[in-house]
């Protein structure tokens, strides 16, 4: 067992790898600067650090800790923001994992991987898209993202370190057990806005374009369960273990896309609602569909899903937007 700092902990995907790592049996130290995180979702078992990535004092932890890994959730993820906020992206994504990986390098961590995104194919010309498919992003999230995953290889190449970057389609749900889930206000995922409209927050889903070449001329996307995805991270961390010199890119996505209005049947019949869908125009961007070629993953690691269920992620998704409307 190793023990693993985990950047961004407090967050959505990142409080999930953290109770993951933790039930594998893992050392796990929490860093969190909680702009976007919340305290009261790290695990207890893990110890806690309010700090940014960027701080100096990062070094400290990892030697205080005896840290061997760093999983790095931390980072700024609304892709419209970017757009309209691009230096806050290069800043708090690219900026910050910079001095984050020299951290790492010079206290000597040996192992890293990285919360990457399928942003970082932009407009797929092939769908499934493969981890070889050309990496041209369309925002500055995605770049952002890109460029984290380019130093990591060049650092890799130069020093004692290897890494794994996964590439996350769509994640949606929440811990089976109901210890976390997605918890940001304002969120812009479909699914945990469509069981927001499903307990009441919000009065309809809208739906961002009708005309996709699609079946059902909505945008098909690859949804993920959170918990899978946490599961992911913790066989990566054993596969880098295993093979100090090998360095893994990964998509992380079930291979299996459904549309919007797939999507919001499925709130439909898990909730036995019908939730008000308002057509709206595209958003700029927007690929018909993005699906990931998984067969990476599946070769690669003994990782398999085990909530590989469009109905199932609703669920949790809806169990925990239920116990967040409790908590008031």
């Amino acid at each position: 067992m190793a023990s693993v700092m985990v950047t961004g902990g407090a967050g959505y995907i990142g409080s999930h790898a953290v109770l993951a790592l933790l039930d594998a049996g893992h050392q796990v130290v929490v860093i969190d600067n909680l702009v976007t995180g919340f305290a009261w979702a790290v695990d207890r078992r893990a110890a806690f650090v309010e700090m940014a990535v960027e701080d100096d004092r990062v070094r400290d932890v990892i030697a205080g800790h005896g840290v061997e890994a760093i999983m790095h959730f931390a980072g700024s993820v609304v892709v419209p923001e970017s757009v309209s906020d691009p230096l806050k992206y290069y800043r708090n994504n690219t900026a910050a994992s910079r001095t984050l990986i020299e951290s790492a390098v010079t206290a000597g961590v040996k192992h890293f991987i990285f919360s990457s995104t399928a942003a970082t194919y932009g407009i797929p010309d092939v769908v499934p898209v493969r981890e070889d498919s050309p990496t041209r992003p369309i925002n500055p999230y995605g770049m952002s993202k890109l460029m984290t995953e380019i130093m990591l290889k060049d650092t890799a190449a130069a020093h004692p370190i290897n890494y794994c970057a996964l590439r996350y389609f769509n994640v949606a749900g929440a811990d089976p057990q109901g210890r976390s889930g997605q918890s940001t206000a304002g969120a812009t995922h479909l699914i945990k806005v469509a069981v927001e409209a499903a307990t009441g927050k919000r009065g309809h889903v809208a739906v961002f374009g009708s005309d996709f070449a699609t079946p059902d001329g909505t945008g098909v996307r690859d949804y993920i369960h959170v918990s899978d995805l946490a599961a992911a991270h913790v066989d990566a961390l054993a596969a880098l273990i295993a093979e100090p010199t090998r360095n893994l890119t990964m998509n992380a996505g079930y291979g299996r896309g459904y549309s919007v209005l797939e999507v919001l049947d499925a709130v439909d019949r898990v909730t036995n609602i019908t939730i008000e869908r308002r057509m709206e125009g595209r958003r700029a961007g927007d690929p018909d569909a993005l699906v990931s070629d998984n067969r990476r993953i599946l070769e690669t690691l003994p990782w398999r899903p085990r909530y590989a269920d469009l109905d199932r992620i609703v669920s949790d998704a809806l169990a925990w937007e239920r116990t967040l409307a409790e908590r008031g």
